[in-house]
């Protein structure tokens, strides 16, 4: 879970750079008026034409196929009731954020001004032409139940309100494994379901699908249990009404197999879980406090499987495990509606993934070193990456099974490939490496907190659980500076130039002396230097007191990293100190080396930066593909920069077979597969996607970097330093908050990875 969200930054962040979350891009070439003739008048009355023929060809020429609406009027919107259409925008953007980031599903957000029935549905059905699918959000219950069930029967594309069903299939696909730990049959167990929304009696429906039996089953809601007695019900309530001579939640819990929270929390008491059966599951699932706190329910009972909607607990049902995959595959084969037989697909699809082996790279994203099938672990992790590419497979083949796709995949493998492709915008991997680090947040010694995007970025790591900050520099600015942006926090504040910190500057300058003695360095010297806060925060972090040290905001590169390699040192058999830049693109992660500190390095130390990079991913869960690039492909220049390229790959061929790498390349080639594979089919990276590329000296590494970095739509992370035998990274001079808070994030992941392998 997110912590402390402050109102300015919410709004900052809707409002800046541009307001909204989501924007509208070509796809297409539009550089010249034949392009643009293409685009428009003339060109593009043929497949006007085309379409006017044979109507479907609209998925063939348009963007379609590929195109939700997420559709809400604004009367539910998450715990803030009927607030209007309007005010439901934010949340539609964010909605449309999910479906992009998690599936590639391109949306527009559409908030209709009608409470009544036929108008909103008259309204959908009217603008329905122009999408592949129709997600509906945020409507108010019963109305929801109508207006989803008459679009699917009036429309021939997928409709599905997600309120509805997207909690049903996770936590459905959660309860059949939870009752096959707990040993028992769908058939057997009581079940209660607290509330009797749109949520609850979806999930209640798809329970029974699993074969939950009606009789076992107690519905309540904010008056009781709902009985067949009471007066006054809605279809939905009558048809979970039960006979049993029960009226109250806590008589209902009693001897219950299985209790659902879809109501408000704290609701239910410890007392009323000891009173359920034995191994009793417990999916306490209201946002943001569940009907009963995790902490308490596994605390009065130690035979309970629990699960919640959060994220800082095992087992979060949580929608986006569903809705981007159901759709991508309702797309793909061009699905007339998202019908049961789907559903229970993603269902069945989601519970068998949490029993197959996790992931290394899911591993690593949640700091575990094994996750595996059980109690805390009986729904897959929002961040595994197997989701895209196993979820839609099973979704696109129940339409078709059911016979409602009009696109049959008669490739699955293909598929498959395409999917996985889909999931490469590097962003991605920086939100895993960020909610790794908030797993276990280490120590973070910010150099020049007096500056004030340095302390902003202090301020986020801070209050987001990414990291525990050190702040050093002139204590008087700092507060002043933490006072302007309502930074409050009790957090260390240094200034190594103080008084406060002789005794620790003198033993410092004790430790650094004795060390550099016989290399010219005179005690008077080493305090000196003790006064300079890079030397200062170096030493805090050799001596223990910090895990990590962040600096360079301020200063040059070289300047800075003098110091800190002189004082924190090589790793064991490490010759030289190298630097990788992550780059965030819309292919995917993309590292480059050595982007800082190596001038021109030779065949031997090119081949140690390789081998670091290679290091680097694997600390991010990624399997690397280098290539070394040139100007050169494989001997087609006889240059000395050409020639060295080729003695590093030689000697890692050699000495280092395992790791996947090949070269020289020029750099269309290398990250071109399909270019690489017709010219050069005898390359070690056949047939893969290159993720690192070593260059042949820091002048063509830095430019490509920040060339890449001034380019919209990519973003990097770095330098990060190889190498060094504590975790010390730096920023670059006058480097953003983002930037700033990302190369924390990495830190962070830095020194959870050293430690877990002390």
């Amino acid at each position: 879970m997110c912590s402390k969200i402050k109102k300015s930054d919410a709004l900052d962040y809707h409002e800046h750079p541009i307001p909204g979350k989501i924007q509208v891009l070509p796809t297409k070439k539009h550089s010249t008026q034949r392009d643009l003739s293409l685009a428009y008048s003339p060109g593009v009355a043929v497949p006007c034409l085309e379409i006017a023929k044979n109507e479907d060809d609209v998925y063939k020429y348009t963007a379609k196929s590929n195109l939700v609406a997420v559709i809400s009027n604004g009367t539910a919107v998450l715990g803030l009731g009927d607030i209007g259409p309007s005010a439901s925008k934010p949340v539609m953007e964010g909605k449309a954020l999910l479906f992009k980031i998690f599936a590639d599903i391109d949306v527009f957000d559409i908030e209709v001004d009608a409470h009544d029935i036929d108008k909103f549905v008259d309204t959908v059905k009217a603008i329905s032409p122009t999408f592949g699918g129709i997600n509906l959000e945020d409507i108010k219950a019963p109305e929801a139940f109508e207006i989803e069930r008459r679009l699917k029967e009036e429309l021939d594309i997928p409709v599905m309100h997600d309120d509805q069903h997207g909690t049903a299939i996770i936590s459905a696909a959660a309860l059949k494994n939870a009752l096959e730990i707990a040993k028992k049959e769908p058939s057997k167990v009581k079940v209660v379901i607290s509330g009797a929304g749109a949520a609850a009696v979806s999930c209640t429906r798809l329970y029974k699908k699993l074969g939950v039996k009606s009789e076992n089953i107690v519905m309540c809601d904010s008056k009781g249990v709902i009985r067949k007695d009471r007066l006054k019900l809605t279809s939905q309530k009558k048809e979970f009404a039960t006979k049993r001579d029960l009226h109250t939640l806590k008589e209902a819990m009693i001897d219950s197999d299985v209790f659902i929270g879809l109501s408000k929390g704290n609701v239910v008491n410890p007392e009323m879980i000891k009173s359920m059966a034995k191994d009793p599951i417990v999916f306490a699932m209201a946002n943001p406090d569940p009907e009963i706190s995790y902490n308490s329910a596994i605390k009065s009972r130690k035979d309970i499987i629990m699960a919640t909607g959060r994220s800082d607990h095992p087992n979060q049902v949580n929608n986006v495990l569903g809705f981007p995959f159901i759709f991508r595959g309702a797309l793909d084969v061009r699905a007339t509606k998202i019908n049961e037989e789907m559903k229970m697909a993603a269902v069945l699809a989601l519970a068998k993934l949490a029993k197959e082996n996790v992931p290394e790279q899911v591993n690593i994203t949640y700091q575990e070193k094994n996750i595996h099938f059980g109690k805390d672990y009986i729904i897959p992790k929002p961040f595994d990456v197997r989701l895209i590419y196993e979820i839609p497979p099973a979704v696109a083949k129940a339409a078709m099974d059911s016979g409602v796709a009009r696109k049959p995949i008669t490739d699955w493998d293909a598929y498959k490939e395409e999917l996985e492709e889909r999931l490469g915008t590097g962003n991605k991997l920086m939100r895993t490496i960020t909610n790794r680090a908030k797993l276990s947040p280490k120590k973070v010694v910010f150099a020049e907190a007096d500056h004030l995007n340095v302390l902003k970025a202090a301020q986020i790591v801070y209050e987001e659980g990414i990291a525990q900050p050190i702040l050093l520099g002139n204590k008087v600015t700092i507060s002043r500076l933490m006072k302007e942006i309502l930074f409050e926090a009790k957090i260390p504040i240094i200034d190594p130039k103080s008084k406060a910190q002789e005794k620790r500057k003198n033993k410092f300058a004790e430790i650094y002396w004795k060390e550099k003695q016989r290399k010219g360095i005179t005690l008077l010297e080493a305090r000196k230097r003790m006064r300079d806060r890079n030397y200062f925060a170096s030493m805090m972090v050799n001596s223990n007191q910090a895990d990590i040290l962040v600096t360079g905001y301020s200063r040059s590169y070289p300047i800075v990293a003098k110091p800190i390699i002189e004082l924190i040192g090589k790793q064991k058999g490490i010759n030289k100190v190298s630097a990788t830049n992550l780059m965030l693109t819309k292919r995917g992660p993309l590292f480059l080396s050595d982007t800082a500190l190596n001038i021109n390095p030779n065949a031997e130390e090119l081949a140690e930066i390789a081998r670091l990079t290679n290091s680097a991913m694997k600390l991010f869960g990624l399997k690397p593909v280098l290539a070394f690039v040139s100007h050169s492909n494989f001997g087609s220049s006889k240059s000395q920069s050409a020639k060295k390229i080729h003695e590093a790959v030689t000697s890692i061929h050699k000495s280092y077979p395992e790791i996947v790498i090949d070269g020289e390349l020029q750099v269309d080639f290398a990250l071109n597969s399909k270019m690489r594979s017709e010219k050069f089919p005898f390359s070690k990276i056949e047939g893969k996607k290159v993720n690192g590329m070593i260059y042949p000296n820091l002048e063509s590494a830095n430019i490509s970097y920040k060339l890449l970095k001034e380019l919209k739509g990519v973003e990097s992370v770095g330098p990060l330093i190889m190498g060094l035998n504590k975790p010390v990274h730096l920023i670059q001079l006058g480097a953003s908050v983002d930037e700033i808070v990302n190369m924390v994030s990495v830190a962070v992941v830095d020194a959870q990875d050293r430690m877990k392998n002390k």
